[in-house]
């Protein structure tokens, strides 16, 4: 008897484990990619990699 309750306890151990594993996991999911429109930015400069589009190209790239 003893043995069957080991067995469960660890059952539920692992399964409690598994729920808040997967909670921070879709935690961090959102903390990186917000949803459109909220007021929170990241902070990371390369964020947007692109440069702007009214920037004009540097003289000495020789674009013709």
């Amino acid at each position: 008897m003893k043995y069957m309750l080991s067995l469960y306890l660890l059952g539920l151990v692992l399964t409690l484990l598994s729920v808040f594993v997967r909670l921070m996991e879709s935690l961090g999911g959102l903390l990186e990619s917000p949803l459109p429109g909220s007021s929170w930015t990241p902070r990371s400069p390369l964020a947007n990699a692109e440069p702007p589009e009214s920037l004009p190209d540097h003289p000495s790239r020789g674009v013709q």
